[in-house]
């Protein structure tokens, strides 16, 4: 029934998670933030205490002027101006918790998130579009950390002028601090009604927000496909027409709440106005002064604009449990094992037994069907097969990114003290040096790029390994190994970034080498100098997945996978 009662009052979508999940999460994402939200609560009390003040101080000013109390004007100004000082001092604080505070609390969060991303289990077919996922790290995270770091305390503050200023208006004129707040009930509703259409609205701006995303991110990786494609009117129409439905969405959402904050603020100023022809009256029939008819006026503002806060509040709430719904989503999948590695005798070997693999819900066509392959420590085992195989799923299952549906996979080797064999697992994969195919290396210095391979590999080892990889080249260059490099190394052909790939994964300790396709783009006599380097010593076991017969001719078996 509570949950039931809670959808109904704001209007809460339809969602896999129910309101006390979601609510939990945003508990445990305050958590981190309590900093932040403790300083924006006690700074918007002051600042509530510094604006009854001012009320105050108005007043006492005005009738100290018109002679109704004595004293001097002198003081009572110099008292305002003390309020304004400290009020002055609270914006500046605000600021500076916003942008200082804020941005540490926006970063802590991505970072936890892409954190969780990196170290969940490998599903191999992503669910979620990279430029939806970067859609919610930036705009549902903002979001989320301005909700419970600003949205939350301001509720605070809110509630504090509202009580504050009633209470000082009830004081002095009991009718009117009740008639102020007997329309409010009126605009709750309306509150309600607004809350039902705005979240429509908002959802579907999303959404199309996040297909826009999503087309920029395929358009800018595929720039060069696009260009030879010569399918760049396509593209850009598909833009277009993506980005005119977000206008179309944005236009509605914009005309319903101008519509909708004409009505309430019409009956808030209705509002304002009785209150300044009662002051007005009271003022003609010499029961109020002039600076009590400024403190009639100052009180009733600070009414109603708190007033007109908490009626944003729901709406607040359903975009914030929106973006944490999305968020949560990125949490669903269940982590790797966070085991301390294992690394194994040199050279370890792998052995498949009666391995089967099956993508998504069990029942499907298997990748791989009753599997069994032994790649003994030392040897050289080339893997082949037609596209479409399950070449790329074994090399997922040796690095242990994905787990046998049936059957095993085992590491093992010969120690001093005896034989070693241990289920594969990703604690293992250190064991292993991975050189994936396609261009893969990152915007940055080169030295960035190789280092990537080993944080702690010297001068010398980087020097080494890029002799093995044939990548002289690099010595040529102006800046050496701090070259700077912009977007999968752009500047580079392939077989020079294919060749950097090979060297940044010889900086890696593991004695299971996987080439896939590692030296496709290379010409012949380069192919084959990178393979006698790499060949030439029987301390690792190699392990190529190739179309090409010359690599062929280094293995000491083959696989054909069909």
């Amino acid at each position: 029934m509570k949950k039931f009662w809670f959808h109904r009052l704001l209007q809460l979508p339809e969602s896999k998670y129910n309101w006390r999940e979601i609510a939990r999460w945003l508990w445990q994402a305050l958590r981190g933030n309590r900093l932040q939200a403790t300083l924006n609560t006690l700074v918007g009390l002051f600042g509530v205490a510094l604006s009854l003040l001012t009320v105050w101080a108005m007043q006492r000013a005005i009738d100290t002027a018109s002679g109704v109390r004595p004293g001097s004007i002198y003081a009572a100004i110099a008292v305002m101006a003390l309020i304004i000082l400290a009020e002055f001092a609270v914006g500046i604080s605000r600021v500076w918790i916003r942008n200082i505070l804020g941005v540490r609390a926006q970063n802590r969060m991505q970072y936890d998130l892409v954190a969780r991303l990196l170290h969940q289990r490998w599903q191999g077919r992503e669910a979620m579009h990279s430029g939806d996922i970067i859609n919610r790290l930036e705009l549902d995270v903002r979001q989320v950390v301005t909700f419970l770091t600003e949205t939350l305390p301001s509720v605070i503050s809110t509630f504090a002028m509202f009580f504050g200023a009633f209470f000082y208006l009830l004081r002095m004129d009991t009718w009117l601090a009740f008639i102020t707040i007997a329309i409010l009930p009126l605009f709750a509703l309306v509150s309600r009604f607004y809350v039902a259409h705005m979240r429509r609205y908002s959802r579907e701006v999303r959404q199309t927000d996040s297909r826009i995303q999503s087309l920029l991110t395929e358009t800018m990786q595929h720039r060069m496909l696009v260009k030879t494609m010569e399918a760049e009117p396509q593209m850009l129409a598909r833009l277009d027409g993506t980005q005119s439905t977000l206008r179309q969405w944005v236009r509605r959402r914009t005309l319903f709440s101008v519509c909708s904050n004409f009505f309430l603020n019409s009956g808030f100023s209705l509002g304002y106005l009785v209150a300044f022809l009662w002051g007005a009256l009271r003022l003609h029939a010499g029961t109020l002064s002039f600076g009590g008819m400024t403190a009639f006026l100052q009180l009733v503002y600070r009414i109603q604009g708190p007033a007109r806060d908490i009626t944003r509040l729901a709406p607040a709430f359903v975009s914030v449990f929106t973006a944490a719904e999305r968020l949560m989503e990125l949490d669903d999948q269940p982590l790797e094992p966070q085991d301390e590695p294992q690394m194994g005798p040199v050279p370890c070997g792998v052995r498949f037994t009666d391995v089967t693999f099956t993508y998504g819900a069990p029942g499907q066509t298997p990748v791989l069907s009753h599997a069994s392959f032994d790649f003994r420590p030392g040897t050289c085992t080339a893997i082949m097969g037609p596209t479409g195989s399950g070449k790329t799923t074994l090399i997922r299952l040796l690095l242990a990114l994905v787990r046998p549906t049936n059957g095993h996979i085992d590491i093992y080797g010969a120690r001093s003290e005896g034989d070693w064999s241990e289920p594969l697992s990703p604690c293992h994969r250190c064991n292993f040096v991975y050189v994936p195919q396609g261009n893969t290396l990152l915007s940055g210095t080169l030295r960035e790029n190789l280092l990537l391979g080993n944080p702690g590999a010297t001068d010398e080892q980087m020097a080494e390994a890029l002799r093995l990889a044939c990548a002289d080249f690099v010595h040529d260059l102006p800046d050496g190994l701090d070259t700077v490099f912009s977007e999968q190394g752009g500047g580079l052909s392939e077989g020079q970034a294919q060749r950097l790939s090979i060297a940044r994964a010889l900086l890696r300790p593991g004695s299971i080498m996987l080439l896939d396709e590692a030296t496709s783009a290379l010409d012949a006599d380069t192919e084959r100098r990178v393979l006698d380097n790499l060949l030439g010593s029987q301390q690792r076991t190699v392990i190529i997945v190739t179309h090409r017969l010359a690599a062929v001719e280094y293995c000491s078996q083959v696989v054909n996978i069909e």
